[in-house]
């Protein structure tokens, strides 16, 4: 699984594109090239979502608390909020896969787990998406701040990085009830599509059960 080129602008003008292709071309007939300098028009993209395995949720709690808890769409750079999986190459170039996209935004991915297995989870009486039409109790603001496979050197197969920061906000006084950060690698098995995504899968899973054991001690108690 080979990262596309980073650079995406436009051809200055005929004389520049005349002098560039040849090159291209000669490059790509090359083995060492193999397609990976331009993503191809002509076929769609493979797309994938990070569903979480059941087998990564942590154990449930013992009783609900009977607040509800939001979940904010986590702010995040640019070059992560996007539907492009990223790529760190040696060197700290920031690229993105070619071929492949996942199904919708990360940050969009990630709220989407986050609700999912803290309503598995059972601390809280409701879990929903922000925005809601019902304010909730307590606030998840979320940032992703890496979101990408990176790798250490050519060819070999990369490690995920998930780092997420989070803070939980009391939605009536609108303070801060706690901080902390998730942050989760996970090494890939080998340099191909299967292998990556199956790596994004577990560091992503590992993060979402860090937010969890984070946010699960201030569950308000019901009395209080």
């Amino acid at each position: 699984m080979e990262p596309a080129a980073g650079t995406e602008g436009a051809w200055s003008g005929d004389r520049t594109l005349r002098a560039v292709v040849p090159t291209i071309l000669a490059c790509v007939a090359l083995a060492g090239c193999a397609g990976s300098l331009l993503e191809s028009k002509s076929e769609a993209p493979e797309i994938y979502r990070l569903d979480g395995a059941q087998s990564a949720a942590p154990p449930r709690a013992a009783a609900a608390s009977p607040a509800s808890l939001g979940v904010t769409r986590p702010r995040a750079a640019t070059s992560l909020d996007t539907e492009r999986i990223a790529v760190v190459q040696p060197g700290s170039r920031f690229d993105y896969y070619a071929g492949v996209r996942w199904s919708e935004a990360a940050p969009e991915m990630l709220q989407r787990r986050l609700v999912q297995a803290l309503s598995a989870d059972g601390s809280f009486a409701a879990v929903v998406a922000v925005p809601s039409r019902v304010p909730p109790d307590l606030f998840l603001d979320l940032e992703l701040r890496r979101f990408e496979a990176a790798y250490a050197s050519a060819g070999a197969p990369p490690r995920v990085r998930v780092e997420v920061q989070a803070t939980l906000v009391d939605g009536r006084r609108l303070g801060r009830v706690a901080s902390f950060r998730a942050s989760s690698e996970a090494a890939a098995a080998a340099d191909t599509r299967r292998s990556v995504i199956a790596a994004f899968e577990e560091a992503t899973d590992d993060a979402v059960r860090q937010v969890i054991e984070g946010v699960r001690p201030h569950a308000p108690v019901a009395g209080r």
